[in-house]
């Protein structure tokens, strides 16, 4: 059976930004977790991405090459300037149309904007119609704030980057001193979390223009929404602080913070205001605008158009380099994109200062997990739980990477620490991973208490089911409701090759052979590079009398790096083969 994890975040560890969009829902879209931990790391501790000027001497056609090279090892850097050196010397509109993207994919948009005069085309098409958005955000960030509303109100319409545009053009008429376009609501067709991104750039804009009881109608229309209210507490929050309206600030925050305890941006503002600092500053016009698309980046990111999200994000960023929020999101981006280099850099712009920086090392933990570099990513785990021994956060990721290196026994402990400090709080995930480690461990009965109390919160639960229905198969162990389980693990989960395995490799221990195989080829669809399972379907395919397709999925697992242990293991087999094992009992299947 492959080791299982949940296929769920950590509860309450995800925060929540006023000027956000739904993080879970990007979160859920990704398939990224988001825990807590300490200061990010500095730049000087991550890698970062090494552009090359290009060669003088190579021609229009060669630089083109060059920069098609560039782009396919996501180096934007590195094409933006070969695109750019071609386009000098070739005014070619291919040749332009690259410059000009690359440069934006790089996050260069004075470049950008330079070359997108020349991008032309029909006024409907994504590139002209991008070009125009990338001239109106130099322009904003240049202080030509008329000059950008001139180009935002000239478009003719389309699809492509509407909700830049839309969530743009207020911040550009306030920027051109137009208060009542700025105040205009788009039509944004229904779509509410487009309606609410301007609901908030609205708010922001009539407190700007004094319109107090319109900003605060705004911010209670949002903030009273059942799914999405929580997403904009802190920005009403702000606003009630800056209104020297401390005691219902306050308020505001408890009451949120009594749903999601976990939450530093909320602990962080509840602290702040008690203490009665100063209220955090309202936004400048670049600002604003600035999280206008990054509100833009996330309703795209939500419906799944990764190029557009990405592209909101730098241009948002190039009217607001403080927003911590857009360069945490930017390197889950790259993360998703297994960039990891570059989503390390972006993690490491976010301010020391900000509540947001200890996500940021965080993230750069994960990434160093995912990239399959453990030691490294234990390391900065430990020295981030040293740093904040109490932060539930800083805890939760140090078991995760104890774990990783297979570590069990001290990942036990350190979630142990974790649920003594809240005695209270039932979060499954907790019951479950702290299970899943005791089991590895060798101490089954702790770990069976913890995945039952874990199957008792959750009872349709997929990998809590997955874990404990596998292993009392393996122990023999209440046969006919295991298999229940793992079968009822699969129905919900029909995907998941980890879960088919586990079922396959389960009718494998119970001697139904020809079950296993059916379900361990299923599996293999689904998760072709994993040794293990590959390595499974090759015992299962031995023992149906198909030894030349169990040789040949034996011979598959070593070309896919296995484990020690199981490379030694399969060598084995290559040469000896398998002893036909007396079948077990079968059991019910359903």
């Amino acid at each position: 059976m492959s080791y299982p994890r949940p296929s769920s975040c950590f509860k309450g560890l995800s925060s929540f930004k006023g000027l956000a969009a739904p993080i879970l829902a990007l979160t859920a879209a990704f398939g990224l977790c988001a825990c807590a931990s300490a200061p990010p790391a500095a730049p000087g501790d991550v890698a970062s991405t090494v552009t090359q000027a290009p060669p003088e001497d190579r021609s229009p056609f060669g630089l083109f090459l060059a920069g098609e090279a560039a782009l396919d090892n996501d180096a934007d850097q590195d094409a933006a300037q070969y695109f750019a050196r071609a386009d000098r010397e070739d005014q070619d509109a291919l040749i332009r149309q690259k410059a000009f993207l690359a440069a934006v994919a790089a996050g260069d948009v004075d470049k950008a904007a330079a070359l997108a005069a020349g991008v032309g085309g029909d006024v409907s098409g994504g590139v002209p119609r991008l070009g125009r958005l990338v001239q109106a955000v130099s322009d904003l960030a240049g202080g030509r704030g008329k000059d950008a509303y001139a180009i935002l109100s000239k478009d003719a319409g389309g699809f492509a980057y509407v909700d830049g545009y839309q969530l743009l053009k207020p911040w550009a008429a306030l920027a051109a001193g137009d208060g009542a376009h700025a105040v205009m609501l788009p039509d944004t067709q229904g779509q509410k979390l487009n309606r609410m991104a301007a609901v908030l750039s609205r708010s922001l804009i009539d407190e700007r223009l004094h319109r107090f009881d319109e900003a605060e109608a705004g911010y209670k229309t949002l903030t009273a929404n059942a799914q999405l209210g929580v997403f904009y507490v802190l920005s009403y929050g702000a606003y009630l602080e800056r209104r020297a309206r401390a005691d219902d600030a306050e308020a505001l925050y408890k009451k949120y913070l009594a749903k999601i305890p976990e939450d530093r941006d909320l602990q962080s503002a509840l602290t702040r205001v008690m203490e009665r600092r100063p209220a955090p500053p309202m936004p400048t016009i670049a600002a604003g605008a600035g999280r206008a698309l990054t509100s833009a980046a996330e309703l795209a990111l939500v419906q799944r158009s990764v190029e557009e999200g990405e592209i909101y994000l730098r241009l948002g960023l190039k009217l607001d380099p403080t927003n911590d929020e857009a360069w945490l999101l930017l390197g889950d981006v790259e993360a998703a994109a297994d960039r990891y280099p570059q989503a390390r850099d972006d993690y490491a712009r976010v301010s020391p200062a900000s509540t947001t920086a200890i996500e940021a090392r965080e993230r750069i933990i994960t990434s160093y997990e995912n990239a399959g570099d453990h030691d490294t990513a234990l390391t900065l785990a430990r020295e981030l739980a040293k740093a904040a021994p109490e932060d539930r956060g800083a805890l939760l990721i140090l078991a995760e990477t104890l774990r990783g290196k297979e570590q069990y026994e001290e990942s036990a402990q350190v979630l142990a620490h974790v649920m003594d400090a809240d005695p209270a709080d039932e979060d499954w995930t907790l019951y479950f991973l702290r299970g899943t480690a005791l089991s590895e461990a060798g101490h089954w009965a702790e770990g069976e208490r913890d995945l039952l109390k874990a199957l008792s919160l959750q009872p349709d639960q997929p990998d809590v089911l997955n874990y404990l229905g596998y292993t009392w198969v393996e122990k023999n162990e209440r046969l006919e409701q295991a298999m229940a389980m793992l079968q009822k693990a699969s129905t919900a989960e029909p995907e998941s090759g980890e879960i088919a395995d586990s079922l396959g490799w389960a009718y494998y221990h119970l001697g139904d052979y020809h079950s296993a195989v059916l379900n361990l080829e299923r599996a293999v669809s689904f998760n072709a590079v994993s040794p293990e399972i590959n390595d499974h379907l090759g015992d299962a395919y031995w023992q149906v009398g198909r030894k030349t397709e169990a040789q040949y999925q034996w011979r598959r697992v070593l070309s896919l790096q296995p484990a020690p242990e199981l490379k030694a293991a399969t060598e084995k087999k290559l040469s000896l083969g398998l002893d036909m094992p007396v079948a077990p009992p079968s059991v019910a299947r359903g």
